[in-house]
């Protein structure tokens, strides 16, 4: 599906982002293991988190939908989950199949996680090795892809040092291990979103977190207590609004209730680093985590570095800075982003190749990319979306930065996260 995205000189508006999609899948995924009976309000209803909720059902939980984003789910506990007459369909969802790689890998039945031509193409042998580590019997294609054939059994607790900061491998052991009985142990090369260790120990599980490491207390038997919670806005999705308001000649933005957890926050620190104007107002706590309404004023941005630590908490809106630097006065550097090379698609090549098509200057490296601003980009052509929802929407915010404005071809993936994105961004720009 095409998209037509026109030049727009002012963004206006109030409005309010869709729940946070880690939140959501973690969610659903905690309700179904719990003791009983738990509600979420605000789940991101996109594919990606429909995608878990299919699986969960499929594995015996009762989901029942209340009203929009509204859900009550009737969790039966770590052993009640029940074997699938089917294969586990994730479709586009990364999160999906690496979070229950772990969780059915322990249960004893046999489960087949598959998913769409993209996510059938990203690697899975991080959480293969580490769960194969455990005890798990994971079968896969060649090179770790999927489907993942798992055959699950009792699995042993584990010391484990991370390769790298990633939530989704983090997650997929600390699963895994919720019905090992000794302590297990994740050390972290650096603060990943935390996500899951919050909504475990909400629940009731006994996880101490330290700066570089989570641990898994021994127990005898592990139970999870059912919860409510709110999901708040998605930060990752904000971002595309922020970056749109922060680019326009003129307007203000306010965009409600997103979350703001400091494992997640590194995009905010970035905007403030470039001279971006925007405000945190309204700061709250919801169920752990912590949200505020975001300000967002017209800005004349600067180019800075992006490296280093805080490339774990802002990996996700790397393509979006990458348009924000475009518009920025000076050199933007990104750097320590090779994670970037296994997301949905090569985020680093695709980022690259679609920017020179269109006239801008940037030099990729093997672990990010050097873009100097500001330039001028004429559009008028199409671009490609590389079945990458944020690669889709970054190009969609740079596109009301040209003078003729640009087309992006495979756009219906924007759906996987951001169902009602096209129709926000013709909302603010009036």
């Amino acid at each position: 599906m095409s998209y037509q995205v026109n030049p727009a000189l002012k963004i206006n508006g109030k409005i309010k982002v869709p729940g946070d999609k880690s939140i959501s899948h973690r969610s659903l995924i905690l309700a179904s293991i719990a003791e009983g009976e738990s509600k979420i309000e605000g789940l991101l209803e996109a594919e990606d988190c429909l995608s878990t909720m299919g699986i969960m059902r499929d594995l015996g939980i009762k989901i029942t939908k209340e009203n929009t984003g509204n859900y009550t789910v009737q969790g039966r506990g770590l052993n009640g989950l029940q074997e699938a007459d089917n294969v586990l369909d994730c479709g586009n969802s990364g999160t999906s199949m690496r979070l229950l790689a772990g969780l059915l890998s322990s249960q004893d039945f046999y489960s087949v996680l598959t998913g769409d031509h993209s996510l059938r193409n990203r690697p899975m042998q991080r959480i293969i090795g580490p769960l194969s580590n455990m005890g798990a019997e994971i079968w896969s294609r060649k090179d770790g892809l999927a489907p993942l054939s798992i055959k699950g059994q009792k699995l042993q607790s584990m010391n484990y040092e991370l390769p790298v900061a990633s939530a989704q491998l983090k997650s997929s052991i600390l699963l895994a291990a919720l019905k090992t009985e000794s302590e297990t142990v994740i050390v972290e090369p650096a603060v990943s979103r935390d996500h899951t260790e919050r909504m475990l120990k909400g629940a009731g599980v006994d996880l101490e977190i330290k700066k570089d490491r989570i641990i898994l207390k021994e127990a005898a038997e592990r139970k999870l207590s059912p919860f409510n919670i709110k999901v708040p806005g998605d930060i990752s999705s904000a971002a595309f609004f922020i970056a749109a308001g922060l680019l326009a000649d003129s307007g203000s933005l306010l965009i409600k209730n997103v979350g703001i957890n400091q494992t997640r926050s590194g995009f905010l620190e970035i905007v403030e680093a470039m001279n971006g104007k925007i405000e945190l107002l309204n700061q709250k706590d919801e169920g752990g985590e912590p949200t505020a309404d975001i300000l967002v004023k017209a800005s004349k941005l600067k180019g800075c570095e992006v490296s280093g630590e805080i490339i774990p908490r802002l990996i996700d809106e790397i393509p979006i800075i990458s348009v924000m630097a475009v518009m920025a006065e000076g050199k933007t550097i990104i750097k320590d982003a090779e994670e970037l090379r296994v997301k949905e698609t090569d985020r680093i090549a695709a980022v690259v190749k679609e920017f020179k098509r269109l006239g801008i200057e940037i030099i990729e490296n093997p672990d990010g990319m050097e873009i100097t601003g500001v330039q001028k980009v004429k559009g008028g052509i199409e671009v490609e979306s590389y079945h990458d929802h944020r690669i889709a929407m970054s190009l969609a915010v740079l596109a009301l930065n040209t003078e003729k404005g640009i087309t992006i071809n495979g756009s219906e993936i924007i759906s996987t996260s951001f169902p009602n994105f096209k129709e926000l961004l013709a909302e603010v720009r009036g």
